[in-house]
């Protein structure tokens, strides 16, 4: 591309005594490839609408309301993408343009790549597993819709795990011939979308008992009582239902705030971000709600003596089931109804 003009970063960032920058950073051959670059953030800009107009009147720049921008790049990336930064500066000298932040990627690295792989044919092979540790547990599938839609749900929920639960700055390793993502190991989100059936499938059964006559319809909370759920963490039993409540139910919230909370301003220009916290957690989750369930017979046999443990026990589940649901759908997720 044919260079407009020179522009030299160095002394701009001495001059506006700006720190964290990478100091090999010179003179910038400024190309219309940058400009629409540039453009394009520009226009991002103006579409931006503060969460809370209530708070922040005006809603659009460059009014005079408050937008964050943060650059998230690859680490192979960051020095082009500080130069794109200082560019904007220098020539929209706005309030967004001097609070731009840098959130940096670690690399990806593929192990046993037989030759060069994208994104497509990277969720294919992973589909192609998925599919065949399922047919493994569960035998030759029918192949309709409904399947089609178990796999690919399965095979995006695997990959976003094998990303997200590594922190944004570290790097990524890609064994391209271990399937063990699209099995039931306990660090998979095939694990985790695999408890979230389990939590449907309990509820379904449940229901079509009550529409059977079998148990009662689930009363209100108000009237329930929950002094019932007794079991508590221990040498022998090491998951119980207190440990659902504390470990996961009451902290859930905090988990989610800081997920998505960016730290406070820094005279840097490089951030981080805990984009592993909802994985790690639903997958600690999923390990705990697996132990508890596979221990304890949630739908008892139907005498009245049993019914108020039974019911306080669906509670609990049915708090866990609603954490399982929210979690995911931070991650664009669907729950499955069943596997």
């Amino acid at each position: 591309e044919d260079v407009i003009c020179k522009v030299h970063l160095k002394s701009f960032v001495e001059q506006q005594g700006l720190v964290g920058y990478d100091p090999n950073l010179d003179v910038l051959l400024v190309t219309e490839g940058k400009l629409r670059s540039l453009a394009e953030l520009q226009q991002a800009v103006l579409q931006c609408t503060v969460s809370n107009p209530a708070v922040l009147p005006a809603s659009r720049f460059p009014d005079g309301s408050c937008c964050s921008i943060v650059h998230v790049v690859s680490c192979e990336e960051e020095f082009q993408q500080q130069q794109l930064d200082l560019l904007w500066r220098i020539l929209d000298p706005g309030a967004h343009t001097a609070s731009q932040k840098h959130l940096v990627c670690g690399p990806v690295k593929v192990t046993n790549p037989s030759s060069p792989i994208g994104a497509d044919q990277y969720f294919q092979l992973r589909k192609r597993q998925m599919y065949k540790a399922s047919v493994v547990k569960y035998g030759e599938l029918a192949q309709d819709e409904a399947w089609t839609e178990v796999i690919d749900t399965l095979t995006v929920a695997a990959i976003r795990f094998e990303m997200l639960s590594t922190a944004h700055r570290s790097q990524i390793t890609l064994d391209l011939e271990d399937s063990s993502i699209s099995t039931k190991g306990t660090k998979s989100g095939a694990f985790v979308m695999y408890n979230c059936a389990r939590l449907a499938t309990l509820f379904d059964t449940y229901q079509r008992a009550v529409e059977r006559g079998t148990y009662p319809p689930l009363p209100p909370a108000s009237e329930q009582s929950f002094s019932c759920l007794r079991e508590e963490a221990s040498a022998e039993k090491e998951n119980g239902e207190w440990l659902l409540l504390f470990n996961y139910l009451l902290p859930f919230p905090e988990v989610l705030q800081q997920a998505a909370q960016l730290p406070a301003p820094t005279k840097g220009i490089r951030i981080t971000a805990n984009t592993e916290t909802v994985c790690k957690f639903l997958i600690q989750l999923s390990m705990d709600f697996s132990s508890y369930y596979n221990r304890v017979h949630i739908l008892g046999e139907p005498f009245p003596h049993l019914f108020d443990q039974m019911f306080a026990r669906l509670r609990l589940l049915e708090a866990v089931r609603d954490v399982f649901h929210s979690a995911l759908a931070t991650l664009h997720l669907p729950p499955l109804s069943q596997i």
